[in-house]
C-alpha cells in the first residue's frame, strides 16, 4: 500500500469513525427525548465505541509521529481530526441531555 494510500484509510477512519460516533449520539439524544433510555444508554456506548475505533487509528498516527515517520499534513487530515473533535464534543454534550432527561422524567414521575 502506497504512502498516500495508507494516508488516506487512516483520514477515512477518523471521519467515519467520527461521523458514527455523532449519529449515535444524537440518536441517543432523540431516545431520551422520547422516553426511551435504555436505547438512550445503548446509543451512548454505541458512540463510545466509535470514538475508541477513531482514537485507536489517532493513536496509530501519533505513534508514527513520535517515531520519526511524520505524516504529510493536508486538508483532508486536518479536517479528519476536525471531524474527530466535534464528534467527541457532541458525545460528551449528548451524555449530558440524556441525563437531563432522565431527570427531568424522574420529577414528573413525582
Amino acid at each position: 500500500m502506497s504512502e498516500e494510500d495508507q494516508s488516506l484509510e487512516t483520514v477515512m477512519g477518523l471521519i467515519i469513525n467520527g461521523g458514527n460516533a455523532k449519529s449515535s449520539a444524537f440518536e441517543a439524544i432523540h431516545a431520551a427525548k422520547d422516553g426511551d433510555f435504555k436505547l438512550a444508554d445503548e446509543k451512548l456506548k454505541g458512540a463510545d465505541q466509535f470514538l475508541t475505533q477513531a482514537h485507536n487509528v489517532q493513536s496509530g498516527m501519533l505513534t508514527a509521529e513520535a517515531q520519526g515517520d511524520h505524516a504529510k499534513v493536508t486538508l483532508l487530515m486536518v479536517h479528519s481530526q476536525d471531524h474527530l473533535m466535534n464528534a467527541i464534543t457532541f458525545r460528551d454534550l449528548a451524555g449530558e441531555m440524556v441525563a437531563l432527561y432522565k431527570r427531568l422524567s424522574a420529577q414528573e414521575a413525582k
